[in-house]
This record gives C-alpha cells, structure tokens and sequence, in this order.
C-alpha cells in the first residue's frame, strides 16, 4: 500500500512538473486532442510564396469553409466543427496568421487574401461549398461571395467585420485613437484581452496562457502590419452586401465589444436573403463562446437551404 501511494505521489509530482515546466508541450497535446476530437487533420499546401496550413475532416458531401478572425487561427473553430462532422469541413490558417507563411513583403488587403482564398480553394478541388467567417474572416467570406457567386452555397456571418456600424464600438474608438487594444502586450495581459472578446471569458488553463501568449509575441509585428493593410476600405463589404446572391446567415452575440451588434440591421439592409440569430449573453466569438449553441443556429440554416 505504500509503496501504491509513493507512486501516485510521484506520478502526480511528474505532472504538475510538466504542467509549468513544458506548459508548450502540453498545450500542443491539448490542441491535437481537440482537433482529433472533432475529427479534423492538419494538411499544409504551397500557393506561390505563401505556405498554407489548414485542418481538413468530416465526410458529408457539401463542404463549409470557415474563416477565422484578424490575429487569429484556425483553432478557433475547433469546438463549433465538432459539430459539423456531417459535412467536409475546411479550416485554413489565412496567410500571415497561425502557422501559414507571414511575409513582412507581401500584401494582406482585402482583395490580395480573396486572390489567395480562391487560388486555395482551386488547389483542394473545392468549388461549390457554404462559407462562413467570424470578424475579418466573416468580412473575407462575404468578400469572395461577391466575387465569386457561382462557387457559394450560403455565407455565414459570425460577429463580422466590413461595414460601419451604427454605433461604434469600444475597440473601435480606440483604434480611431491609434491604440490596437487586440494585440496582446505580454502574458499578463491576457485577462483584458479576454474580457474584450469574451463576455463570460472562459478559465485557460497556465499552458494554453503560455502558448498564447508566446504566438502573440511572435506574430505581433506582422499582426500589425496586416491591421495598416486592411485600415484601406475599412467598411468595404457594405458596398458588395447587394452582390451576393446566396442565402446568408447573419448570426451575433448580443454584448460584442468589439464590433457592436448595430452592425445587424446594417447587413440586413444590404443583404436580399438572409436569416438573423441573435446568441443571448455571449461576446466577439460565438463559435467560441458558446460552440453548441452556435452550431446548431448554423446547421439549421445550412440544412434548411436543402428544402
């Protein structure tokens, strides 16, 4: 019996060791048994200068796009595709993000990322699927629906980006002044930056807050860069919203700080089929915050189109 409890003690010692000594270690295991759970894989592609990562899963015989937000990632999906395994899902780290190639050189404006969407989706043979995107990347699918119509089945507005709201947002004002409040300073800033994206921000455990906090500082300076990029037709998606001819999906968490929900009625206006869900008590990140929740709004609307 004792020598039982030696073991358990050393056992539990070594993992409390690991937990702050290799906290990048045990995160990645983290983000490989989420992807692994929701059935994704991680493949990578070459597109010109930029090598594209992205994670690929479900067997279903239409396929979702989804589009992640401005210095975000692919993973930022993973609890919401969970859901999805009935489709062919596609996540790509857009270029300068995530894993994918950040090129102090190259352009990350609005019609440059379309021109690399596209040429990505060329390259994994897929041309008839639903898109969708959280922010920037709600922003991006609504921009290649207006380019490229006959490839979309539906677009899916998640919290977007690209039209100016009616009223202006806290981040916004800020940025007006030249603060970027999205960019992480340093490990301890974390929970401000939670409590902009989330409205009942989530516990992360010390090994996720490390990597986190070591992929901002990594990806800060071209975060910065893509920011100037994309301050050129800032609110340029409004002006495309009459293009887009597939049925869209504009769904919003109600206290979003980061861009406000009087966006809405401005998609709606400029948008001929379209279907609002408001998500009650939940900020920036629906997919995020509340993934069961936002996934089955989406998967009705998506399967709803079928009738």
């Amino acid at each position: 019996m004792k020598k039982i409890l030696i073991v358990v003690v050393v056992f539990i010692a070594a993992a409390v060791a690991a937990y702050y000594v290799f906290p990048e270690q045990l995160a990645e295991y983290f983000v490989a048994a989420a992807r692994s759970s929701a059935g994704l894989t991680k493949k990578e592609i070459k597109l010109g200068d930029h090598v594209l990562f992205y994670l690929e899963g479900g067997s279903g015989p239409e396929t979702v796009l989804l589009l992640h937000g401005y210095s975000a990632d692919k993973d930022n999906w993973l609890q919401f595709a969970a859901y999805l395994k009935e489709y062919h899902v596609v996540i790509p780290d857009l270029p300068g993000h995530g894993e994918s190639s950040q090129l102090p050189a190259a352009k990350y404006d609005v019609a440059s990322q379309i021109e690399r969407l596209h040429r990505f989706c060329t390259a994994i043979n897929i041309n008839k699927f639903h898109i969708a995107g959280n922010s920037m990347g709600g922003w991006f699918a609504g921009a290649y629906a207006a380019g490229y119509s006959a490839d979309i089945l539906s677009v899916g507005f998640f919290n977007a980006a690209g039209v100016q709201s009616l009223r202006m947002s806290e981040v916004y004002k800020l940025l007006e002044r030249g603060e970027n409040p999205l960019l992480l300073k340093d490990e301890k800033d974390i929970p401000r930056l939670m409590k902009i994206v989330f409205f009942n921000p989530p516990y992360l455990p010390y090994p996720l807050k490390k990597l986190f906090a070591q992929k901002s500082a990594i990806h800060r300076a071209v975060n910065e860069k893509i920011s100037q990029d994309l301050k050129q037709g800032a609110f340029s998606l409004q002006a495309d919203l009459p293009k887009i001819e597939a049925p869209a999906l504009i769904l919003w968490g109600d206290q979003d700080k980061v861009i406000d929900i009087s966006s809405v009625p401005v998609f709606e206006k400029g948008l001929k089929n379209r279907k609002t869900v408001i998500i009650k008590d939940c900020g920036h990140v629906p997919m995020m915050e509340k993934p069961e929740e936002t996934a089955a709004a989406y998967l009705n609307f998506i399967k709803s189109l079928r009738h």
